[in-house]
């Protein structure tokens, strides 16, 4: 049942299979996949080659740019390969291939952690660096590299901090366990986070569909300024832009960002990797992966190791059932189709969803939009999705500046509310990225 209001939509939620799911810590597989762009920024060089043995936490790779985040390995075993593989985004991009040796030979040298100071001693400068040593990024899905956030947060001296456990994709339920079951841990990382920005109040925001995460939350930051915010159940509730507006009740100006409204956002499972550098000395190696749909025999919540191949996950969760049709990394509004099981679990990988394909909804549709304007009402960005479309189709590149077209976060509100099932977000990326060149040309 699908029903829309101006600046959001409903659909089913299909939480239900893997919300009461406890993590699982799944096995290693024989061999590991490390793509050397994981992150929002510049892509890593290798740090090894062919045939070296490397250890479990050993760095990989890493690159001098402020906007990266290094790479390490999450098992021991050799190097087989330096090659081009298939990532997340259907590209092939230079991956590190290592061959588990099932020791898990942890390295010796740890995380470089500040000598000598206790947690209360540690500066905003320190647990920047243990953000960026320990290769942390956001486990939203964004994969935006921690320590840049962290250090634009602090250079632009925002006063508010939002924490983000909404978790509004269908299927995923990733987050929730993990408030859940690591609790301690994304406190934890809150108070760093804090700490570094030299602030005592923040939000929590999540949607009221997980009234136990929410109690078990405001238990943990009860006696503390940082307030739980029960937010509606809504899509996309989680985007940056629609947190603001709905916790602090404001809106950020077209083209502009959070920090620039004084704000920056966290995601819950990033505080919780960051305690662990810190409290653990472990760089990211691991995230929590909801493997769902209607099409895979067991549906789970797991704790995979990085570089993990996704046929390994599934198969772990009893394969697919027949007439499985689509694999889908991430969401199902923002998450990327995959035509190769051997693509590797990467920093951004919160979920694996197994689809059938529901011929009534997609065949013997028409490709001419019939202006009903719920592409527009759906829109949380306030954006026309029809009219760029059509500029689109046009070729008239003058008007997408026009439009505000980098607004759109793609969060596919649009092509899902469409009785025509245009191709909306590939319409608007296109339209995205012409933007881009034609500032770009025209200096």
């Amino acid at each position: 049942m699908l029903s829309t209001f101006k600046g959001g939509i409903h659909p089913d939620s299909n939480k239900s299979g893997t919300a009461a799911s406890p993590i699982e810590k799944m096995p290693q597989s024989p061999y590991y996949i490390f793509p050397l762009t994981q992150h929002i920024g510049a892509p890593c060089t290798p740090l090894v080659s062919v045939g070296d043995h490397v250890c479990l936490g050993q760095k990989l790779a890493d690159s001098e740019s402020p906007l990266s985040a290094p790479i390490f390995s999450s098992v021991s075993g050799t190097v087989t390969a330096i090659e081009p593989r298939y990532t997340v985004s259907g590209y092939k991009t230079d991956s590190i291939v290592i061959e588990n040796d099932f020791k898990d030979t942890v390295c010796n040298t740890f995380l470089p952690l500040p000598e000598n100071k206790t947690f209360e001693e540690y500066t905003s400068e320190d647990i920047i660096d243990i953000a960026r040593n320990a290769g942390l990024v956001g486990m939203g899905g964004a994969a935006f590299p921690t320590s840049f956030k962290l250090k634009c947060a602090l250079d632009k001296q925002v006063d508010t901090v939002i924490f983000n456990g909404s978790e509004c994709e269908p299927y995923i339920t990733s987050d929730h366990r993990a408030m859940l079951e690591y609790p301690r841990f994304i406190f934890g990382g809150i108070k760093l986070i804090l700490k570094c920005l030299h602030l005592d109040k923040a939000y929590i925001a999540i949607e009221d569909n997980k009234k136990d995460a929410i109690e078990t939350m405001r238990s943990f930051v009860e006696g503390t300024k940082i307030e739980v915010k029960e937010l509606k159940t809504k899509y996309p509730q989680g985007g940056e832009k629609q947190l603001i507006r709905s916790v602090l009740g404001y809106e950020i100006a077209p083209g502009k960002l959070p920090l620039d409204a004084g704000v920056v956002i966290f995601n819950i499972d990033t505080c919780a990797a960051l305690y662990r550098a810190v409290y653990s000395k472990l760089p990211l190696t691991k995230r929590i992966v909801t493997v769902s749909g209607e099409m895979v025999t067991q549906r789970k919540n797991l704790l995979v190791r990085l570089g993990t191949p996704i046929a390994d996950v599934i198969n772990y969760c009893g394969g697919l059932k027949n007439g499985a049709k689509k694999i889908v990394i991430g969401g199902p509004m923002m998450g990327f189709a995959q035509h190769s099981l051997e693509v590797p679990i990467v920093k951004s990988s919160s979920a694996v969803l197994a689809l059938e394909y529901d011929a009534k909804k997609y065949d013997s549709v028409s490709n001419n939009c019939i202006r009903c304007g719920k592409c527009i009402d759906a829109c949380p960005m306030k954006l026309m999705p029809n009219i760029i479309n059509l500029s689109l189709k046009n070729n008239a590149i003058e008007d997408y500046n026009e439009y505000n077209v980098s607004d759109c976060v793609e969060c596919g509100s649009c092509a899902y509310v469409c009785p025509q099932r245009l191709h909306l977000v590939q319409a608007m990326k296109i339209a995205k990225e012409e933007a881009k060149r034609s500032v770009k040309k025209n200096g």
